[in-house]
């Protein structure tokens, strides 16, 4: 990190509460007019002003684009917008055989991205992985790599947002990981550790289907049944980094015995891992999860009943969250949504079925997601803490 990145990223961590706002407007709607970024912040446009100059000084607000006319007939406007190469976010995904890297922009735009096997879950070894990788991107964006201001890393689990530490992933194995302190000491850069869904949720809050949305959940089916929940203009976090973990609800019965070593939970059935075992039990081998999708679409009836007993239980699991929580749109992702074709009947009409009242006017859409989204919501939630 140069001399200028330090200046800027103290800045945005410096701000007030009315410059963030204003900083946070402007990043995620550029280009913009001060006029509608008062009307969307509730300050004045002299507040705006104050709040813009010293972003405009330090390089991340640009305030000399073309004058624009506003709705307003003979009115021009001269917008402004944020710098997106000002600063440089990495972004990484830890998943159990590989990790997925990202260098974006601060509207985390990518600019590079890599893939990595992973050897070994041992902690130093990931640690040493993504060390690595981290090296690897700032060398592919070359000059650019002076402008790094922060680092995210999401993993699958209870993630202590506030510590850095991975309390508990049983996709890794890990437990009372401190990751954050680890690599921040590796890399020299502050270093935030989230979890998966939530960074998936966090990236689509400010840059996705979440701007201008009031409230939706992400519910990501594939190794493991997560969620992620943003509700009154913000993503929810949890009093302890806990929240809409759907995949551990108790909806099935206690004989399904879960990754996680509780009894019943959704992903006990659901997960890909279930479905795996549910099909290579009935047929007496094993069965990877490519072939047990072709025997549930060639009509193999074990395969058909693993998958629409998942579809039943995430069903029930979504209207759960619907009814406790009401939002406006449920997107369904991960890399289930592949396979969505054997869920989507039994999930739908599970779902129909406990769904209670008007709630059942939120909307279910699929909306596939790559790993290097996942990354990028990584780095989204990294350029978040230097903001909020």
């Amino acid at each position: 990190m140069n001399d200028e990145t330090l200046t800027r990223t103290a800045l945005l961590q410096s701000s007030s509460d009315a410059a963030t706002r204003v900083f946070t407007t402007i990043l995620t709607r550029s280009p913009i007019s001060r006029i509608d970024v008062a009307r969307l912040t509730g300050l004045s446009q002299a507040a705006v002003t104050k709040a813009v100059a010293p972003l405009v000084t330090a390089g991340l607000i640009n305030d000399s684009l073309d004058p624009t006319l506003t709705g307003l007939p003979g009115r021009p406007v001269s917008p402004v917008a944020v710098v997106p190469e000002a600063v440089v976010a990495l972004g990484l995904k830890v998943n159990a055989d590989e990790l997925i890297g990202v260098a974006t922009d601060l509207t985390t735009r990518i600019i590079a991205s890599e893939r990595v096997p992973l050897v070994s879950h041992e902690p130093a070894a990931v640690i040493d992985a993504i060390v690595d990788l981290c090296a690897s991107l700032q060398g592919a964006i070359g000059g650019l790599g002076s402008h790094l201001g922060c680092v995210g890393v999401a993993v699958s689990g209870d993630v202590d947002t506030e510590t850095g530490v991975v309390r508990d992933s049983a996709l890794m194995g890990w437990r009372g990981v401190e990751l954050g302190a680890a690599l921040s000491e590796r890399l020299s850069q502050e270093v935030v550790v989230e979890n998966d869904v939530r960074a998936l949720t966090i990236g689509e809050h400010w840059f996705g289907v979440g701007l201008g949305t009031g409230s939706f959940a992400i519910v990501t089916i594939g190794r493991g049944i997560g969620s992620g929940l943003h509700l009154n203009g913000e993503v929810v976090e949890g009093a302890y980094g806990v929240a809409g973990e759907i995949g551990h609800l108790p909806l099935t019965t206690p004989d399904h015995l879960c990754a996680c070593g509780r009894r019943g939970c959704v992903e006990a059935v659901a997960a890909t891992s279930a479905i795996v075992e549910a099909v290579s039990g009935a047929h007496g081998r094993p069965v990877p999860i490519g072939e047990a999708v072709d025997l549930g679409r060639a009509g193999d009836p074990a395969a058909v009943a693993a998958f629409a007993e998942a579809g039943h239980v995430i069903g029930a699991a979504i209207a759960s969250l619907v009814n406790l929580v009401g939002p406006e749109l449920v997107i369904i992702g991960g890399e289930g949504v592949a396979n969505f074709d054997l869920l989507e009947t039994s999930l739908r009409e599970s779902y129909a079925e406990h769904v209670f009242a008007s709630a059942d006017r939120c909307r279910i859409v699929v909306r596939p997601h790559t790993f290097e989204d996942w990354a990028r919501g990584a780095a989204a939630s990294a350029i978040r803490s230097l903001v909020v």
